[in-house]
């Protein structure tokens, strides 16, 4: 039976012990009843038909019979109640679990990732579970307790009996191994096509405005109908191998009950038993049968369940690059100081470099502007100080110490962080304000809003602060809106290190015009990190720095880099004649 379990899933069955041994124990009883029930109707029927005795004096253990019925049905709904149960607890455990998961992984780790896959193993994957642990692991426990119950009960009254039963019930697991080896390939197939075809009608989704564009949103309909079709004929296959499964182990068990029913009925009528024990012997034959017939017939969910739990333990098992969990605690920080030495970073285990040996130091209050080309290493820099990824070389210390010892909470508590497209989630304008502090109240919510200025526009809104905005609602901000939202949430974190993304790339004169007031309110005595494309924001820095294929070529005051008529002198020609965009 132990080829039959997946070791994945009882280490989850192992979290519910509780509710398992609940469970278990309930099938045990009902096992203690049916052999109770065969007991006790063999002795009416000995006693009305061959004791001749009067029904009356069966009155007793006829009521008997009845309770015991009873107690079954008690047992086999309980058994099925608790089986839910534990399912369900499984499921919301390790559906929390997947989701701090890939929150604790964060962008760089999840980059890698298919969106439609995590979404079909956190959603479907998840739900394909509830098979295994309600119907198919119960059904399992069962198949291992019941049978050798009954086994124990007719061995010491028919050896002849236990013989072909201790031969022929193994026939039914091993047989259910052969199938499961067959069966395995086609769910893994099925499970692949599913997790291919939500990826790409994710993907459709998100880029059906470039499909529209260009005309080709036809030809993504007709791929998803292939991919559809794809999913059909694998679940058929898979349903094939269930039904013909579920054909062989019911003829199987079938076949085993006639031939215990053969052999008992000859030596009955040749009188080497007794009808008493004949008749106890044939009623339990059926019974230790039935939780390997059931097990046939659950086997298709068992199988599924381990196909989605092959998916759930390859998200699980991803890890953040480089990541270490730092200890050390780090009280609010009224200024930070930020110096990298010699860091080295990469992606995918080395094969993508992305710095080289990159040093430079930002003073407390400083502002430093990080240009160069596409590719050169500005994100991954901003990745390292968000601790999405840690350096595979050299050190980043803050105020001093070494950010990897930090506890990464303690850390960006410090940060305030605004990206080129940041993201609303669905709710309210204040509710998005305020993911930057829960506790924050309305007027603090609304000064932000102010310095950000983006208390002009949240007002003409239909509800004003309370107008739902994100994913899914009716009214959707403007670029211009949205980096507003995002400056008013770092005002609201008072963060004393700023780290900007491009904020105001590919926004109008207007917009640039707001944002570049907000952001000097912003950084005004904080400590900046500036990722940056425009102009005035790159004048406005302490002082620069330009990377190129992951390291520092020059590093200066923007008047001393001008001087020098170097890569940042032809960047910012670029970036003043409208021909390139990537400083």
């Amino acid at each position: 039976m132990i080829l039959l379990i997946d070791k994945e899933l009882a280490k989850e069955a192992k979290r519910q012990r509780g509710l398992l041994a609940v469970v278990t124990c309930s099938g045990i009883g009902g096992g203690a009843m049916i052999v109770a029930q065969a007991y006790y109707l063999t002795q009416v029927i000995d006693k009305i038909f061959l004791g001749k005795q009067d029904p009356n004096d069966v009155w007793p253990t006829l009521w008997l019979l009845v309770g015991i019925v009873l107690a079954r049905a008690i047992f086999m709904y309980g058994e099925g109640v608790l089986a839910f149960a534990l399912a369900a607890e499984v499921k919301a455990s390790l559906r929390q679990r997947l989701i701090e998961h890939v929150l604790n992984l964060g962008p760089v780790a999840m980059a890698y990732q298919p969106a439609g896959e995590t979404i079909a193993i956190i959603g479907e994957g998840v739900e394909k579970l509830e098979g295994y642990f309600a119907k198919y692991l119960p059904q399992l426990l069962k198949a291992a307790i019941i049978p050798v119950f009954i086994l124990t009960v007719v061995g010491p009254l028919d050896s002849t009996t236990a013989f072909i039963m201790v031969v022929t019930a193994p026939l039914i697991p091993v047989f259910m191994v052969l199938i499961g080896k067959m069966a395995e390939r086609r769910n893994q197939r099925q499970w692949e096509t599913l997790t291919l075809l939500s990826a790409h009608f994710l993907d459709v989704l998100s880029g059906l405005t470039t499909l529209k564009i260009f005309g080709r949103s036809r030809e993504q309909a007709e791929v998803i109908r292939r991919i559809s079709n794809k999913f059909r004929s694998a679940t058929l296959e898979v349903l094939k191998v269930a039904f013909l499964s579920a054909l062989a182990l019911e003829l199987l068990a079938t076949i085993s009950t006639a031939l215990v029913a053969v052999t008992v009925g000859l030596r009955l009528l040749y009188g080497e038993v007794t009808f008493n024990q004949a008749l106890f012997v044939l009623l339990l034959a059926p019974e230790f049968y039935q939780p390997l017939r059931m097990l046939g017939s659950q086997f298709h969910a068992g199988m599924e369940g381990k196909t989605a739990a092959a998916g759930i333990c390859d998200l699980l098992a991803l890890q953040r690059p480089n990541a270490n969990s730092g200890s050390a605690l780090l009280g609010r920080q009224e200024q930070i100081a930020i110096e990298f030495r010699n860091v080295y970073a990469d992606y995918q285990q080395g094969e993508r470099p992305a710095l080289q040996g990159v040093s430079f130091a930002v003073e407390t209050g400083q502002h430093l502007a990080v240009v160069g080309p596409s590719g050169a290493g500005k994100s991954t820099l901003a990745s390292l100080l968000l601790h999405f990824l840690a350096p595979s070389a050299g050190d980043i210390l803050v105020n001093g110490v070494p950010l990897q010892t930090l506890r990464i909470g303690d850390w960006l508590a410090q940060v305030a962080f605004v990206p080129q497209r940041p993201h609303l989630f669905q709710g309210t304008v204040a509710d998005n304000i305020k993911l930057a502090r829960q506790a924050a109240l309305p007027a603090e919510i609304m000064a932000a809003a102010k310095a950000a200025g983006a208390h002009e526009f949240i007002m003409r809104l239909p509800d004003g602060y309370d107008t739902p905005i994100g994913e899914g609602s009716c009214y959707q901000l403007s670029g211009g809106e949205r980096q507003r939202i995002a400056i008013a949430r770092a005002f609201l974190q008072n963060a004393p290190l700023i780290i900007l993304d491009e904020v105001a790339r590919g926004l109008d004169v207007k917009n640039q015009a707001v944002l570049d007031e907000a952001l000097a309110r912003l950084l005004a005595g904080r400590t900046a990190i500036i990722i940056a494309h425009r102009l005035t924001t790159i004048r406005q820095a302490d002082k620069i720095i330009v990377l190129k294929d992951g390291k520092i070529v020059e590093v200066g005051t923007p008047a001393e880099l001008l001087a020098e008529k170097g890569m940042y002198s032809k960047l910012l020609m670029a970036i003043q004649s409208g021909g390139v965009a990537h400083a």
